[in-house]
C-alpha cells in the first residue's frame, strides 16, 4: 500500500516584540543578549545563553531585511518574501518610526541635512540615547517630511495614509512637518526650556485654527490663512479702548487675584494688551511668524514670570482678556469678533502650554 502526505512549507515570519525594541533601540546584538540575560529570560524559558544568542542574531537579520521595506510602509503589505500577520506588521511599522521626544527636541529648527546627521553623536550624548536610534529617528523624520511637504490637503492624514501610521504617531509627524514647512524658530536659548511636547501641542493649535480648511478644494494645512493673517492686523482698534477694555478685565478679576497681582495687573494692563495685539498685527510678516516663539516668551511670557504670576492667575487673565473685548462696540462696529476669538483661541492654547512655573 503506498502513503499520501502533505507537506506545506511556511516561511512565516515570528517577531518577538522585546528583542524587536533593543534592535529599533540600536542595541546590538551582543548587548540585547546581555539585556535578555539580565532580565532572566534563561532562567524562565530553561534556554541555554547560546541558544538565546542564535535566536537573537536570526532576529537580528529578519529586522535587517525587512528594515528597507520599513522605510516604505505600503510594500512592507505588498511584499511576498515575508509572510507577515496584519497586526504583527502594524507593530513593526509602528515601533519603527516611533521617536523619542527628547530626540526630536534637538533636531527641530535644524536642516535635515546630510551634515547635521554627522553631528549625531552629541544628540545621542546628550538625550542618552543610541547613535544607532537617533540615525533611525533623523532618517524616518526626513523621509516623512520630504514625502509629505508639497502635497495638498491634511499633513496628518497624507502621513498616516502613505506610512501607514496609527493616528497619534502621524499627528507628531505632523507637528514636525508643520514646524519645518513654516520655519519656526525653535533654537533660540529662550526657547530652550520648551520641549517637544511644548511644540507639538502649540503646533497642533495653529494647525486647527490658523490654516486654511478644506473649504477649498487645494487647501494645505501647512500654510497659515493668509486672508485671516491681513484681517487680524485691523485688531489694532482694540488699542484705542484700552481704557474700557482695561476697566472690563481688572473689574472682573479684582475678585479672583491677590491684591498684589491685581495691583501689578492694573499698572501694566497697557504693555500686556500691546504685546498681545503686537504681535497679532505683525503675523502676515513672513519673520515674524517665524519668530512666533519667541516673541510670546519676549513680550508676554517672561513679564509675567518677573511679576510672579501664576499658571491659574494667565488662564484667568486670557479667559477675561478674550471675552471682554467682545463687548466693545469697536468690535460690534468692525466685524472684528470671529478674528479675535479665532487668534484668542491659539494665543491662550499656546500661552498657557508654554507657561512653565
Amino acid at each position: 500500500m503506498s502513503a499520501e502526505v502533505d507537506v506545506f512549507i511556511s516561511n512565516y515570519t515570528l517577531v518577538d516584540p522585546e528583542v524587536y525594541q533593543l534592535w529599533i533601540d540600536g542595541s546590538s546584538s551582543s548587548e540585547a543578549v546581555k539585556s535578555l540575560q539580565e532580565a532572566g529570560v534563561t532562567h524562565q524559558t530553561g534556554a541555554t545563553l547560546e541558544l538565546v544568542a542564535s535566536d537573537v542574531l536570526d532576529h537580528y537579520r529578519t529586522y535587517s531585511l525587512l528594515e528597507k521595506l520599513l522605510h516604505n510602509p505600503p510594500k512592507l503589505a505588498e511584499q511576498l518574501a515575508f509572510q507577515i500577520e496584519p497586526q504583527t506588521r502594524g507593530l513593526l511599522i509602528e515601533k519603527y518610526y516611533d521617536f523619542d521626544d527628547a530626540v526630536i527636541r534637538e533636531l527641530l529648527g535644524k536642516k535635515l541635512s546630510s551634515r547635521h546627521r554627522k553631528d549625531l553623536d552629541e544628540v545621542s550624548e546628550k538625550t542618552r540615547v543610541q547613535l544607532k536610534s537617533c540615525r533611525r529617528q533623523f532618517d524616518n523624520v526626513k523621509r516623512v517630511f520630504k514625502t509629505v511637504e508639497e502635497m495638498q490637503g491634511s499633513v496628518v492624514k497624507n502621513v498616516s495614509k502613505l506610512f501607514l501610521l496609527p493616528e497619534p504617531l502621524a499627528r507628531r509627524y505632523g507637528a514636525v512637518v508643520f514646524l519645518a514647512c513654516l520655519r519656526f524658530e525653535t533654537g533660540k536659548r529662550k526657547l530652550q526650556y520648551l520641549t517637544f511636547s511644548d511644540f507639538c501641542s502649540c503646533a497642533q493649535s495653529v494647525m486647527s485654527t490658523w490654516t486654511c480648511k478644506d473649504s477649498q478644494q487645494d487647501y494645505d494645512d501647512t500654510d497659515l490663512d493668509r486672508e485671516f493673517l491681513l484681517d487680524i492686523r485691523e485688531l489694532r482698534v482694540l488699542l484705542d479702548k484700552e481704557k474700557e477694555h482695561k476697566h472690563l478685565v481688572c473689574s472682573r478679576l479684582k475678585p479672583q487675584l491677590l491684591e498684589r497681582s491685581y495691583q501689578e495687573l492694573e499698572s501694566n494692563f497697557r504693555t500686556y494688551t500691546r504685546s498681545i495685539v503686537g504681535i497679532a498685527c505683525n503675523l502676515h510678516r513672513s519673520r515674524d511668524q517665524r519668530n512666533f516663539f519667541v516673541d510670546l516668551v519676549e513680550r508676554c511670557i517672561e513679564p509675567w514670570r518677573q511679576a510672579h504670576w501664576s499658571h491659574s492667575d494667565l488662564s484667568h487673565f486670557l479667559t477675561v482678556y478674550t471675552n471682554s473685548a467682545h463687548e466693545l462696540d469697536v468690535f460690534q462696529e468692525n466685524d472684528l469678533k470671529s478674528a479675535w476669538g479665532r487668534y484668542m483661541t491659539v494665543i491662550t492654547a499656546c500661552l498657557l502650554r508654554m507657561f512653565h512655573t
